[in-house]
């Protein structure tokens, strides 16, 4: 009886160690995995820094400028005008107040049970 409790328990533990051990390299794994992707996020904001200052390089004024110079003739650029943009004169006014009334009158016909989307579809023919 002993005996066969004891390789009962020989046999559970070797099953248990190998599982340790399966468990232990699947951490080293996803370890290793998370370790390389933070070295290319780094790598990657690295190159979006390097990006952006050459995107604000080839945004400033000075160096632009010489650019569109030389294309103005072909391209019909010309400095932009303050009329271009519109003026407040031509802004809409303020939208009227709605019809309370109607509204009104809707809202009672609900209470009252009375559902207006069912008769339109009556209307309609839809049912």
């Amino acid at each position: 009886m002993i005996r066969n409790l004891n390789i009962l328990l020989l046999f559970s533990s070797v099953l248990m160690l190998s599982g340790v051990y399966a468990l232990k390299f699947s951490i080293e794994h996803t370890a290793s995995e998370r370790t390389a992707l933070i070295a290319r996020i780094d790598q990657q904001e690295g190159d979006l820094s390097l990006l952006k200052a050459d995107w604000a390089v080839l945004n400033q004024p000075g160096h632009i400028d010489p650019i569109v110079r030389r294309h103005q003739a072909a391209l019909g650029v010309v400095p932009v005008k303050q009329e271009q943009f519109g003026s407040f004169a031509s802004l809409p006014m303020r939208p009227v107040k709605p019809n309370s009334a109607a509204l009104n009158a809707l809202f009672q016909s609900l209470d009252a049970g009375i559902d207006p989307i069912d008769a339109i579809l009556e209307l309609e023919g839809i049912e």
